[in-house]
């Protein structure tokens, strides 16, 4: 960890904000439910911190873990290529505009809540892949790696089908506005990712 606190400071210090959060919270209900995010409080006005805390949090086991897999793979190399404090903008401002959308949705669904970085990891994978475009990634439970560019392609259709169509309480506008999020701060801190993604195909 101390290795990673040399190179990567800003992605350790949120992981381990991030891990520890949501192991506090999995014990502790009344801390769990002041940190959610319930978008018909927010569009009123009410607790618009928790557009930030809800980032801190999980829904159980298998939902962290995901989420900090994935962002121990991609956020450590990321703010080496990015910088330190350009990821911590991406990381936070992503996180928030990710939620927008759902604050919209579902300003009059009074018992709808959301929680999870996923929002934010997914901005920081589409990221790095502006930067990696031609990087092999893993679809979990599909054994074979294909471009990460192909990769992010076959995320988004996906998230914004599933946002359409799938009823698995799962927020995929997040991921879906997550990703396009981080594409686009990356490109307003990084001006030449874009001729830089593009080199990686000549």
């Amino acid at each position: 960890m101390i290795e990673y606190l040399q190179y990567a400071p800003v992605a350790s210090i949120i992981f381990a904000i991030t891990l520890a959060t949501s192991l506090w919270a999995f014990s502790n209900h009344n801390l769990y439910g002041n940190l959610i995010l319930n978008p018909y409080n927010v569009s009123r006005g009410q607790r618009l911190y928790t557009v930030i805390t809800s980032g801190l949090i999980h829904k159980d086991w298998n939902h962290l873990f995901f989420n900090m897999l994935s962002y121990y793979f991609f956020a450590f190399q990321l703010e080496v290529l990015l910088g330190h404090w350009q990821f911590a903008v991406l990381y936070i401002v992503s996180l928030v505009l990710s939620d927008l959308p759902t604050i919209q949705k579902h300003k009059n669904d009074l018992w709808y809540n959301s929680l999870g970085a996923s929002g934010a990891i997914s901005a920081v994978i589409f990221s790095y892949i502006l930067f990696d475009p031609t990087a092999r990634m893993g679809i979990l439970f599909i054994p074979i790696p294909i471009p990460a560019w192909i990769f992010g392609g076959l995320y988004l259709v996906y998230c914004h089908f599933a946002s359409k169509h799938a009823r698995d309480n799962i927020n995929h506008d997040a991921h879906f506005f997550g990703a396009i999020s981080g594409i686009i701060i990356t490109i307003a801190l990084h001006h030449n990712v874009l001729n830089e993604f593009i080199e990686k195909f000549r």
